[in-house]
């Protein structure tokens, strides 16, 4: 058995690397945006919720990646609370615009497929700045709906994926159980592989004086 094979700690993908993250990382900056340029400075509690909400989904995703170096467990508590976070983001952008009459665009919106597929195609913060300061505020929420649905199914599968890891490695402590286990497998394997060959040489000793004897030559 190799070494890796009876490897405890998961090594992950970088979070920074990983595209849900990085639409994360958007939706925060974009909603603080929003926030400051649409809704009032005060007696508005809307603001501090979606802040908030934002960069729950942002910070659960960094904390959940790495922890799950040691807990899959822990890895899939707080990726869900991340999609929850968005959820409610979701939901406040949804209502901003229903409460203001302004159109939710939907794949009959002519505006709708380019604006899914810049969403699609770019996730660094730096490629949506620019707009920030120039999109209305129907421009700039339904930017946000559309990168909420997109990490929010990203974040799915990738739930999906470590789910499956659980049920096929299990959590820590089986992961340590197993290495313990195939450690001394390998060791009990490589102990009777080396009993196996004593066993022979001593067979091939013993056929080596056997043979100098019937050849009439002393043992030296």
């Amino acid at each position: 058995m190799k070494e890796h094979e009876y490897q405890i700690l998961k090594h992950r993908k970088p979070w920074r690397d990983a595209y849900y993250y990085q639409k994360s990382e958007t939706l925060y900056h974009l909603t603080f945006v929003f926030c400051k340029r649409f809704l009032p400075a005060h007696g508005d509690r809307t603001i501090d919720q979606m802040i908030q909400a934002a960069r729950s989904g942002k910070q659960n995703i960094i904390e959940g990646t790495e922890a799950g170096e040691t807990s899959t467990e822990t890895h899939i508590k707080l990726l869900n609370v991340a999609r929850s976070s968005l959820h409610e983001l979701r939901e406040d952008f949804r209502d901003y615009l229903l409460s203001r009459n302004l159109t939710i665009w939907s794949s009959e919106h002519d505006r709708y497929e380019k604006m899914t597929l810049f969403c699609k195609h770019h996730n660094h913060v730096d490629d949506y700045k620019p707009f920030f300061d120039k999109w209305t505020n129907e421009e700039m929420a339904n930017t946000a709906l559309t990168l909420c649905f997109m990490t929010d199914r990203m974040l799915n599968n990738q739930l999906k994926k470590l789910e499956n890891d659980y049920v096929k490695q299990g959590g820590i402590k089986e992961r340590m159980h197993a290495a313990r286990t195939g450690f001394r497998q390998a060791q009990d394997h490589e102990l009777q592989s080396l009993r196996q060959e004593v066993k022979h040489l001593k067979a091939e000793n013993q056929r080596l004086l056997s043979l100098l004897a019937q050849l009439g030559i002393e043992e030296g």
